[in-house]
């Protein structure tokens, strides 16, 4: 793709967008960065391209300009009805985004992963098995590192794992991926799309451009991925942890097994993996079908499973105190996601402490109801969705506000009793009080770990207290239990 001496506007000035128009205007593109806001919020990174001849653009785009361009690259967050965008197209200019530009530079072989739930940790997995198995690998796209920065370093025999959303699939045209997985669509971003059926398509996309030579895995257990399997052109590899299928890999009690038509092969067992949750045991079927499309060794996806920690907001063990273990799985943004970090912890024998809340996607809380009745001791709400997840899981469980995380995360800790867990998984995006998932997450940790601090030195304090008292009066040291903050 030529890109010398065109008109490129560049929306969304953010990781990818200042990503872009660094890497066009190095080739020669006359680049226009545009962003909603004004140019003192701008980061120093994006002002920062203006050395490199790159316009910076904050506001509406004037209608001239619309008229003149012919590319233009839209970040994730931008609809694609904008009616700037929509003008540009009418005008004759081509409207992509930053994966699509991206795989048009990209030398190698994609593996694309996507779905509603678990993307990040399969794609970080998938990378991993790649890498040990010996395979030139990298990663990147929505897990946070613009794929356009992986195009210098991309070989032509090697492979790029990319994350791929609903939102970069809607604008793709040429991105051809050799291997495909969808791990599930359920309700998510439906103040984007106006019908599931809109969000389902999208993600659809991802196979546009397969032919006979690729691979597309899908998630036998779901309804709607498992449907697509007749209308496409790929080569089709199914998991499931439900049923036995005839081909496909499946979970067989606590094995999780490989099976051709001509042969059967357990890779591992369940208790080998250090991810929680039936949700996880689908992300390490996924992953594994990759690995062997890709042509990784078994015993080697084996090992590399076995030493695979959770991913940061994941799931992600943070700390026990006085028995209360506290998880961060920040990156559960939709209800789904909640629902399938509920289930992690069913078979435990504790209650869970459960901090919901933030800016809704316009979803039911209700499919939370079950297990919240069954499993929550206290819900913490905080967030613009604190109200309606009050409506409608309140009758279910004893419910608390918070003003912010420090309030949260003390409230869980008087809540909980020892063997429970507090889970921050929020059903929520972030945006309302974070800057993201992952700010939201680092604040839950940061005020974990000082709540950690205040009761250990309570604890010390008691207990130089309690044997001075003992000296004295033949009291023992006294419980820590109560040492938690008022």
């Amino acid at each position: 793709m030529e890109v010398a001496g065109k008109k490129v506007l560049v929306i969304g000035a953010a990781r990818s967008g200042i990503a872009c128009a660094r890497f066009l205007a190095r080739r020669g593109a006359k680049v226009a960065l545009n962003d909603a806001k004004p140019i003192e919020k701008w980061s120093t990174e994006a002002l920062a391209l203006k050395s490199e001849g790159v316009g910076c653009l904050p506001g509406d785009v004037p209608g001239w300009l619309l008229d003149q361009l012919d590319l233009v690259v839209i970040s994730p967050g931008v609809p694609t009805n904008a009616i700037p965008i929509r003008y540009a197209e009418r005008a004759g200019a081509e409207v992509i985004g930053e994966i699509e530009l991206a795989s048009r530079y990209l030398k190698g072989r994609i593996v694309a992963i996507t779905g509603s739930n678990g993307k990040t940790t399969t794609t970080t997995l998938i990378g991993e098995i790649l890498k040990d198995a010996g395979l030139p690998t990298q990663v990147g796209g929505n897990i946070g590192t613009p794929l356009i920065t992986l195009v210098e370093s991309s070989r032509d025999d090697g492979w790029t794992v990319v994350e791929t959303s609903s939102f970069q699939l809607e604008t793709i045209k040429e991105f051809h991926p050799s291997v495909a997985v969808v791990l599930n669509v359920t309700p998510n971003h439906m103040d984007r799309y106006e019908s599931f059926t809109d969000y389902a398509a999208a993600k659809h996309r991802i196979f546009m451009n397969q032919g006979p030579g690729d691979v597309a895995i899908l998630n036998a257990d779901d309804d709607v991925v498992s449907s697509w399997a007749a209308g496409l052109r790929a080569h089709v590899a199914r998991f499931s942890v439900r049923q036995q299928l005839p081909e496909g890999l499946f979970l067989r009690d606590r094995e999780i097994v490989s099976r051709t038509k001509t042969a059967e092969k357990v890779l591992m067992t369940r208790n080998e993996m250090r991810l929680r949750g039936l949700h996880n045991v689908e992300n390490v079927l996924a992953a594994l079908a990759a690995g062997l499309a890709c042509g990784a060794a078994p015993e080697s996806m084996r090992q590399t499973i076995k030493d695979f920690a959770p991913v940061e907001h994941r799931l992600e063990f943070v700390s026990e105190i006085e028995g209360v273990k506290f998880y961060n799985d920040s990156k559960a943004t939709s209800v789904d996601a909640t629902l399938k970090a509920l289930e992690a912890f069913a078979d435990d024998n504790g209650k869970i402490v459960l901090i919901l809340g933030g800016r809704g996607k316009k979803a039911p809380y209700a499919p939370l109801a079950s297990l919240v009745r069954e499993k929550a001791r206290k819900l913490i709400l905080l967030g613009e969705d604190a109200q309606s997840i009050a409506n409608e899981l309140g009758s279910h469980a004893p419910i608390e506000r918070a003003n912010d995380m420090k309030e949260a995360v003390a409230l869980s800790f008087r809540a909980a009793e020892p063997g429970d867990v507090v889970l921050l998984a929020p059903a929520c995006a972030s945006f309302d009080m974070f800057e993201s998932f992952e700010h939201r997450g680092k604040v839950f940790k940061e005020e974990v770990s000082s709540l950690e601090f205040h009761v250990s030195s309570s604890r010390t304090d008691r207990e130089i207290e309690g044997e001075r008292g003992g000296r004295q009066s033949g009291h023992s040291k006294l419980e820590t239990r109560n040492s938690k903050p008022k």
